[in-house]
C-alpha cells in the first residue's frame, strides 16, 4: 500500500494531506451545523402546533411601481387544490368580477383568507370581501371594473396595459387579450394579416417573399411557377424540365397527341405544343 501511494504522488495523481490535527470543541461552545432545536430554547414554542404561522407570497410587481412599505404589504394566496381553480384562459383576457347577496352561504376571501359573511364576489374560481377585490398596482376597486389577471396578481384594465401589455407591430398599440407571435414580434390576431388580401391568417399556415406575409392561396398566385401542362404550381421537391419557354412537371410534359411521356426523348412543337417524332406532322393539334 505504501508503494502505491508513492508511485500515484510521483506522477501527479494523489495528492498528499498533512496528518490531521486533533483537537477538541469546549463543552460551552456549540458548533454551528448544530440544528436550531438543539441551539435555540424557544424553537419548540414557536412551531407547537398550537401556534398559527403566516405565508406571504412575494409577487412581481410591474416595471416602475414603487416597492410596498413591509406593513401594506399584501398577497393574493393560490388556492389549495386545483379543482377550485377557474378553468385556464389566455393572458391578457378582460374578465369581470360577479356579486353576489349575502346568504346562508360563507365562503372563505381569497385574500385574507376569513369567512365572509355578507356580499361577495366571485372571479378566477375565488370568492373575495368586495372592498379586498383591488388592483394590485393602484388599489382601485375591481368589485365593479373589469380586471386583468397577471402573475398571479389581478390588475385594473389601465395598469395592465402600461405595464404588461404587449405592443402590436402593425398598429403600434397596446394588446388587450388574445395575441398573436409570430416573425418574433407580437400582433392584434386582427392584425396580422395577408399582404395581398389583407385577410387575418388565423391559425393558417402563411409564406413569406420580400419581407411580407402571405397566405398559400396568394403566394401560389403571385410567386409561384406552374406547370405549363396542368397549371399547378411546382414546389420544392418536384421534378421539372424546362422546355418550349415555360415549366413543365416531368410527368406533365407528354405528346399534345398520344400522351406519351418526352422526358429524355427528342420532340417537336407545334403550336407551343410539345409532339412526339411519329405525330411531329399532326394536323388536329
Amino acid at each position: 500500500e505504501k508503494t502505491l501511494k508513492y508511485f500515484l504522488v510521483s506522477f501527479g495523481i494523489l495528492e498528499t494531506a498533512p496528518a490531521p490535527v486533533h483537537s477538541y470543541t469546549p463543552a460551552n461552545v456549540e458548533p454551528a451545523s448544530r440544528p436550531p432545536w438543539v441551539t435555540d430554547d424557544s424553537f419548540s414554542q414557536k412551531f407547537a402546533p398550537g401556534k398559527t404561522t403566516t405565508t406571504v407570497t412575494k409577487h412581481i410587481l410591474p416595471r416602475g411601481a414603487p416597492v410596498p412599505s413591509p406593513a401594506s404589504t399584501s398577497a393574493y394566496p393560490s388556492p389549495v387544490s386545483t379543482s377550485s381553480q377557474a378553468p385556464a384562459i389566455a393572458r391578457g383576457t378582460v374578465q369581470r368580477a360577479e356579486r353576489f347577496p349575502a346568504s346562508s352561504r360563507t365562503p372563505l376571501c381569497g385574500h385574507c383568507n376569513s369567512i365572509i359573511r355578507g356580499p361577495f364576489l366571485v372571479a378566477m374560481g375565488r370568492s373575495w370581501h368586495p372592498e379586498e377585490f383591488n388592483c394590485a398596482y393602484c388599489k382601485t376597486s375591481l368589485a365593479d371594473m373589469c380586471f386583468v389577471e397577471e402573475q398571479n396578481s389581478v390588475y385594473c384594465e389601465r395598469c395592465y396595459e402600461q405595464f404588461f401589455a404587449p405592443t402590436c407591430a402593425r398598429c403600434h398599440t397596446k394588446i388587450m387579450g388574445e395575441v398573436m407571435h409570430a416573425l418574433r414580434q407580437t400582433w392584434h390576431t386582427s392584425c396580422f394579416v395577408c399582404a395581398a388580401c389583407k385577410m387575418p391568417f388565423g391559425n393558417s399556415l402563411f409564406h413569406m417573399e420580400d419581407g411580407e406575409p402571405y397566405c398559400e392561396k396568394d403566394y401560389i398566385a403571385l410567386f409561384s411557377t406552374k406547370c405549363h401542362g396542368c397549371d399547378f404550381p411546382v414546389e420544392a421537391g418536384d421534378k421539372f424540365i424546362e422546355a418550349l419557354g415555360h415549366t413543365w412537371h416531368d410527368t406533365c410534359f407528354i405528346c399534345a397527341v398520344c400522351h406519351v411521356n418526352l422526358e429524355g426523348q427528342p420532340f417537336y412543337s407545334k403550336k407551343d405544343k410539345p409532339l412526339c417524332k411519329k405525330h411531329a406532322h399532326a394536323i388536329n393539334v
